[in-house]
């Protein structure tokens, strides 16, 4: 008898045994069910209203870490640098031309006759590159105007790069020098906007006024049907609008910034100063449609200087310039084949074909304007549905939103609502208010499967003697 014990402890378990060891197995199964797989760390506690990042010790004479740092605000872009450079050295700092072929390109169009519309800081067309190019426009932020018209300079740098004078060899000269800039201002002193309603009054006032490429280097994580209709608004009117990816060290969130996103919208991703290389500080995905320097560049500053900046708030005002320089050049295209045309003509830098990184490639200004393409009459990023539904989801209800719009060495940081209401989707690598709840049920559950498997095996036991 003491070998049966022995061979049964050791060898082959009593149906007991088993019964035992598929119960517990069924325990864990339920717990793991109920539990759900464990959610990612909340972005290393990134606040979700976490100012650009910026290499700079100042910005507009502000601690650059002080710039938009209110809790639950979105972000907007740059990286800047002050440049202690004279106005001749900073035109031969602007490489994006060569690398752009700007001169070739101007052989063709300049940009004359196309309204640019900038949603942004505001711009200050007193600035000596921007005399004379600078139309009226709206101040959504201080309707009875302000002692600036641009008191962060964000949109006064974003500016420059798209119409920047070039009628002289001093300063910065725009990719499109003959468009003309239509400032709408969204942004407060700060550089943030309270809710994304203001943005969407801004597109469909610029729309309005006669702009025909919009630029927009803002953006976060959020979504806004608000905006979305006014996009499409922009979209029912022959408008090409244009938006940066966003900058990873301001998003919360590796996915690409709203508005960027939002089906028709071109989302432009930022490369390295003198490469076909991704900026390191660029967001990317599969909403990404071109891509174009980010680094490396000089832009105007109020009231009459310059600075370094880094950023996809400014690699997207170079593809917003060469949408305007195509509609100078086909003036009764339709804003969809201007849009297929940048697409089509853009340099693969990537795998074979659009890819998530860089979308169709680096934005070609001379291809755009050269070459042979044929007319679709449509915008193929367009999905044409409903705003506000489909392209970004429906409006999830109540929540802050986390907004940032290009930024990297970028010390004014595009910040989204500070309390945006109805159409912000929660803050993108907050914690799960679900998940507590989650895990104290399925320990609930669980201690009670233990319990009732420990009773069974002792009824089993006590049946056994």
């Amino acid at each position: 008898m003491a070998d049966d014990v022995t061979r049964v402890g050791q060898g082959s378990p009593t149906a007991l045994h088993r019964f035992a060891g598929r119960a517990l197995l069924g325990v864990a199964a339920t717990t793991v069910t109920v539990l759900g797989t464990a959610p990612p760390p909340a972005a290393a506690a990134v606040p979700a209203s976490m100012p650009a990042a910026s290499s700079v010790s100042t910005v507009a004479g502000r601690p650059a870490a002080l710039a938009g740092a209110r809790t639950g605000t979105p972000l907007a872009e740059p990286d800047f640098a002050p440049v202690q450079a004279r106005a001749d050295r900073v035109r031969d700092d602007q490489f994006q031309l060569d690398e752009l072929n700007a001169a070739t390109a101007w052989r063709t169009s300049t940009g004359r006759g196309v309204t640019v519309a900038v949603i942004d800081s505001g711009v200050d067309g007193g600035h000596p590159d921007l005399v004379g190019q600078v139309l009226p426009g709206m101040d959504l932020v201080s309707p009875a105007g302000g002692d600036e018209p641009d008191p962060v300079g964000h949109g006064t740098t974003v500016a420059s790069l798209i119409a920047g004078r070039g009628d002289d060899r001093r300063g910065v000269v725009g990719l499109a020098p003959d468009a003309r800039i239509l400032p709408v201002r969204v942004l407060d002193d700060e550089n943030r906007y309270d809710d994304a309603m203001i943005v969407a009054k801004g597109v469909r006032w610029a729309v309005d006024n006669g702009a025909r490429v919009i630029n927009l280097s803002l953006g976060g994580s959020g979504d806004s049907p608000a905006l979305a209709a006014a996009l499409d608004y922009a979209f029912a009117r022959d408008v090409v609008v244009v938006a940066c990816t966003g900058n990873v060290a301001t998003s919360t969130t590796s996915k690409v910034w709203y508005p960027a996103r939002e089906p028709g919208v071109i989302a432009v991703a930022g490369l390295e100063r003198d490469s076909e290389n991704l900026w390191s500080g660029s967001i990317t995905g599969h909403a990404t449609t071109l891509a174009a320097p980010a680094t490396g560049l000089v832009g105007a500053r109020p009231p009459s200087n310059y600075w370094g900046v880094q950023g996809t708030s400014f690699a997207a005002p170079l593809v917003t310039a060469t949408a305007a320089l195509v509609r100078a050049r086909y003036p009764q295209m339709s804003a969809g084949d201007v849009v297929n045309r940048l697409l089509s003509t853009a340099k693969d830098i990537g795998p074979t074909g659009r890819d998530d990184r860089f979308g169709y490639g680096l934005v070609d200004p001379v291809a755009a304007l050269t070459a042979d393409v044929p007319l679709i009459y449509r915008n193929p990023l367009d999905d044409n549905d409903s705003p506000g539904v489909v392209g970004f989801g429906p409006a999830p209800g109540s929540a802050d939103d986390t907004r940032a719009g290009g930024t990297g060495s970028d010390p004014l940081g595009f910040a989204a609502p500070r309390q945006q209401t109805r159409w912000t989707a929660q803050p993108a690598g907050g914690a799960d208010d679900a998940a507590p709840r989650r895990l104290w049920t399925g320990v609930a559950v669980a201690v009670a499967l233990v319990t009732g498997v420990a009773l069974m095996v002792r009824r089993f036991r006590l049946w056994g003697r």
